[in-house]
This record gives structure tokens, sequence and C-alpha cells, in this order.
């Protein structure tokens, strides 16, 4: 079918063209907007579909900011179906709650954003000296994000919103001591204990299967002894590292980039100046404002005719408490950072050191500003700087070739995709190769092997059956791979000669863990009949669920569930592999009374519990009555690809 395409791919062009020109008459482009929705749609809230597009985007949003906070997270361990899947349940929360709080009108105002907004440290910690926020730092901060300051202060209040939700019911998890008590004193009891366990070593050395015995349990565990499927591949890479390698700049080049951009790579100039501050609010009224600044004018002259006082004025005399007391001292500072722009200007108005300014009016009221001292712009020399600027001008100039070369990548794996050299070789990319790949991402996997979308693509029947290229699949940021199948080696049953030592070691761990089974009921039925005659039992112990002595879970369980009200109670539990237990259960041993600290810790903790339940309850009915809905399945243990409906791409 393929070579039948790209053979006659004019053909195709004008049977097309028939076929889709007259029905985009009939239908429409909007028409065959809401049939693509439709068919890949993967959840529904109110009425309202989430598509798969939207889904792979928020997850792609997820990880860039997952990745943006903690570098060193690989890719693999985040786009895997068990991290989708939970992407895709975060949305249909998030839209459950946006459609309850649209429904109940409850909408974050825009001074609650702005109080949530102040109270976050990473926000708090961009703030100028004088208190305003400067913009610049927060535009880059969300950027590192993906995000705008627009799009994430909508998140904000939509967090806000749906937050009132859930947090009336969730706050509403009152408890008092004697229902704390009752509840925790349950579930934290204590119960003394004499456990007995059967192991199966103790079982092993008297199993001495015959050949005949484990070829059978081998047929019988045929699937157990599959070796599975793997191939050889290779693949090439296009990223910025393979454009840059290819891109060369001259000295030339090198020294005009330099005189272009030199100031950035240095220090700004820096000043250092007092002020002398009296304050004046901007909505004040006029006549308390002309005071204001008729009293600046009257210190101005006074520092005027003696310079040297500044300091000494600045203590007395400036109403801001923060720099009055070290002379007006505001320290250094760059022109477009650090203060007030007002001052900013002042201060770099002023030609040499001792200057002072004439009186400044700003928001705060009116400033008298003495530049003290400066530090002069540093620009490293061309020669130092020379090996960053030629990595960032390669680079500059490889992000602008990269999408011309992904283009001419993208179509040269398909055009000739029954080998990866050709492309290879136009782009000069290396062909790297990989043995005994499986359908997952192998421990430890890096680039396109620790991808499962790549994995999957080159699993396809058409890379397997017609060992063909697979298509340019994006694998990260600038990041593009394609590869190709060279051996392929189907799941098949592993010879009886080769796997004889392993079913040998596993036959006897099963037989060895029935017998401690057999042994370990025959015990607890004569035990339960005449308990009297339970007298190897080791010496007891007290367990509960906070100290478990190392007991397994699921005996912890069946000895705190047993039925205590004729001791001794006796319980037995198969631990599988690990034997059988049986355990006989004496006393309840009463907890003691918590410290009235841990008492009260005890109970906000419960009653945090009780609350967690309620908001889960409650979600449970909204999202029943928005009719929430996930119309993709589940992802399943050792799924190699990602859930659901990215089946239907």
């Amino acid at each position: 079918m393929f070579n039948f395409v790209r053979n006659n791919t004019k053909i195709m062009m004008g049977v097309l063209f028939l076929l889709v020109i007259p029905s985009f008459a009939l239908v429409g482009l909007e028409g065959y907007t809401r049939m693509n929705e439709s068919a890949n749609k993967v959840a529904r809230v109110d009425g309202k579909n989430i598509t798969q597009t939207e889904w792979d985007n928020f997850h792609r949003q997820e990880i860039d900011r997952v990745r943006a906070a903690n570098p060193n997270v690989e890719l693999a361990q985040l786009d895997t179906p068990a991290m989708k899947y939970a992407t895709l349940e975060r949305m249909v929360r998030d839209r459950v709650l946006a459609a309850a709080a649209n429904s109940e009108h409850l909408i974050a105002t825009d001074s609650r954003v702005a109080t949530e907004l102040q109270n976050d440290p990473a926000i708090a910690s961009l703030r100028k000296p004088d208190g305003t926020l400067d913009m610049e730092m927060y535009r880059q901060l969300l950027a590192r994000q993906g995000l705008t300051p627009e799009g994430f202060e909508a998140g904000v209040r939509a967090e806000l919103s749906a937050r009132q939700v859930l947090g009336a019911v969730v706050g509403s998890g009152l408890a008092s001591q004697a229902q704390s008590d009752v509840a925790l004193g349950a579930f934290l009891e204590q119960r003394e204990v004499q456990v007995a366990r059967f192991s199966p070593a103790e079982f092993a050395s008297k199993i001495n299967p015959t050949d005949a015995d484990l070829e059978a349990f081998y047929k019988a565990h045929a699937a157990r002894y599959q070796a599975p499927e793997a191939a050889n591949v290779e693949y090439v890479v296009l990223d910025l590292n393979n454009v840059k390698k290819s891109v060369a700049v001259s000295e030339q080049d090198l020294k005009t980039y330099y005189d272009q951009n030199s100031a950035g790579f240095g220090t700004k100039e820096e000043r250092r100046a007092s002020h002398i501050l009296i304050l004046a609010a901007k909505d004040a009224p006029a006549a308390e404002r002309e005071k204001a600044k008729a009293k600046a004018q009257e210190l101005l002259q006074e520092v005027r005719k003696t310079p040297g006082s500044f300091a000494a004025v600045a203590k007395s005399s400036s109403q801001d408490d923060m720099s009055a007391p070290s002379g007006g001292d505001l320290g250094f500072f760059q022109s477009d950072k650090g203060l007030d722009p007002a001052i900013n200007k002042a201060t770099f108005n002023l030609a040499k050191k001792g200057d002072i300014s004439d009186v400044v009016e700003s928001e705060f009221g009116y400033h008298i500003v003495e530049l003290t001292d400066i530090k002069p712009a540093v620009v490293p020399s061309f020669q130092e700087l020379r090996a960053r600027l030629e990595d960032q001008l390669r680079t500059e100039q490889a992000q602008r070739q990269f999408s011309e070369l992904a283009e001419a990548f993208t179509n040269g794996v398909f055009e000739q995709s029954d080998s990866l050299k050709p492309i290879a070789d136009k782009l000069k990319l290396p062909i790297q190769t990989a043995t005994n790949v499986a359908r997952t991402p192998a421990a430890g996997a890096t680039g396109p092997l620790a991808s499962p979308r790549f994995l999957s693509a080159l699993f396809s029947s058409d890379s397997l059956n017609g060992k063909r290229n697979t298509e340019a699949l994006e694998i990260g940021a600038n990041q593009l791979a394609a590869g190709r199948v060279t051996q392929y080696t189907a799941a098949h049953a592993r010879p009886f000669a080769e796997v004889k030592a392993e079913v040998r070691t596993r036959f006897i761990d099963v037989r060895a863990a029935e017998m401690a089974r057999k042994e370990g009921e025959a015990r607890l039925a004569a035990w339960r009949a005449q308990p009297a005659t339970a007298t190897t039992l080791p010496a007891p112990i007290v367990i509960s669920r906070e100290n478990p002595q190392e007991q397994p879970a699921v005996l912890l369980e069946a000895v705190l569930r047993a039925d205590v009200a004729k001791p001794p109670a006796f319980v037995g539990v198969d631990l599988g592999q690990g034997g059988y237990a049986v355990a006989r259960v004496n006393k309840v041993v009463p907890r003691e009374a918590s410290a009235a600290d841990a008492a009260a810790q005890e109970r906000s903790r419960y009653e945090q519990i009780w609350g967690s339940a309620e908001g889960k309850a409650y979600y449970d009915v909204l999202k029943a009555r928005f009719k929430g809905e996930i119309l993709v399945p589940a992802p399943t243990a050792g799924q190699a690809v990602a859930a659901g409906a990215s089946e239907q791409r």
C-alpha cells in the first residue's frame, strides 16, 4: 500500500482532490472540525468534550513544568502511560470543580487572587526594595514554565474558585475527643500474640524431583520460560547539538557579535545613593502635598549649604524608617532595577559623587538624592569571552536552522524509507545502533530508547514487516528521531535444556511452599481443636499497626481482625512463597494514653483524614452531577504505549 502511494503520488493527489473538495462544500471546515473532535474525545464533563489533542498538550505542559523545576528528571519517568492517565484524571477533576464553582457562582475576586500571588514565595522574591513587583523577572519566571502572566493568573483564579467548592466540606471534618479516641483506639489497638512460621526452606531439602517432574512442570508453566520479543535497531537523532556541529562561525562573525552584545556579557554600571524622604501619599489633599514639598525644599537648601551634613539630616529628618538610621543609604543599584523609577532616574542623572539632586517626586512623596559612589560598567575583553561567544552564536544559528533541517529530516526518512543512510549522510548525522531492544524502555535507557512513543513506532507492523523507517518523532525539545528494525526475533519458548536449572529451582520453591502451607494448616487445625497442645510456640510479642514487630502486613491484619471474645484465638495466613504463619492471639493489650500534645495531634490528624474522606465523597457526587467521565481505559501493568485513546492516533 505504501509503495503504491509513493510511486503514484500525482494520481493519489488528484483522487484526494476530487474526494475532499466536494465534501468540504457539503460539510464545511467547521463540520470537519466537530467530527474530528468527536472522534478523538477522551473524556467528557458537563456535556463538553476533552479531546486527545487537549490531553496531549496538557500532559506536555505538565512534563515541561516538572522538568523546569527538576532538570535532572528523565523524560522516560514522566511520559509513562500511568503518568499520562493521571494527567487526564486531573483534567477531569479540574473541569468538574470548575463547573461546580460556576454553577454556585464561586468566583475568586481580584483581591483574593492578588493575595494568593503575594503569598507565593517564588513571586515574593521578585519584589523590589520599594515593594513593587519586578514585572520583567515575573514574566521570565513564568516563561520558563511555558506560561504568560495572564494565563498563570487565570489558572490561579480557577484554582481558588475550585478550592471554594471543596473547602467547606474538607474543613468540616470536626470530631470530639471521644470520637477520635474510639476510632484511633480501634485502629491502633495492640494485641499479644505468639507466631509460628513454617518456612519453605525447612522443606526444600526433602524435595528431589526427577527429570520427568521438571519437564512436566516446564510444560505446565511454559509462559514463564518465554524469551521476550526483541529487535536490533538503528536510529538517527536530529537535535541542536547535531546542528551546532555543522555551524561554522568566522572570527569576523564573532567580533561583530561581540560588538553588538558586549554590554550584556559584562556588569552594568551601578551607583550608590542616599536619600531623604518626606512622605506624601499620592491621593493626599493638594495642600498636604504642597506642605511636604515645601519641607523637602527647605531640607534641600540645608544640605546644599553644607554638603557633608546629608547623612545627619537624613537621620534626623527623613521619614523613610528603613534607610534613615543609616543616613539614608540605599546601597548600590542599576539604572533599570532596584528602586523606585524616580529615584533611579535622579541618581543616574547626577554627574559625580557628592552631587545632590533637586526635589524628586514619587508615589511615596518627595525625595532628595545624593550620589555617594559609582561602580563603572565592566565589559570582559573579546578574548575572555571568545569561547562563550562562539557557543552562543553557534546555538543561535543552530536554532534558526533547526526548523528547516527538521523538515528535511522528516521528508527524508519518509521518502527513502528503506534506509537511514541517505538522510544521515545528507545532514551529517551518526547512525546509532542498539541490540535486544524491547517494546518498553529498559532501565537506564536514554534518548529515543527511553521514549515509549518511539519504541511503539519501531514495533509497529509497518516497521516490523516492511523493515521501513519510522516517521520522524519528537522525543524532546528540539529533538527528532527516526529508526528502523534491522533484525527482529519474536517471543518464543526457550528450550527445556536451556532453562532446566531455572525450572528445578522454581519447582523446589513451589513444592516447598506447598508443603509449608499444608504443615501450617494442619498445625492450625490441631491447635484450634486443642489449644492446650500449642506448647511449642515462641515467646509472646505485642504487635499493632504502629509497631508491627516486622510481621507481614497480611498476618498483622488477620491478627487485629481476629475475634478475641474468648481467647485464645488462632489465625493462619498463607504467605505465598514465604510459607505459612500461625498466630495465637492471647489478649488485647490496653494502649497507653497519649500525652496531651500527642492526643491533640492525633485528633487533628483524624479530623484531616475525615475531612479528606468527606471531600472525596463530595467530589464523587459532583462528578456524577456534572457527568464527568473518562472515555478511554486505564493503562494496564506493562503497557508499552500511552493509555487508551493514544492508540487511536
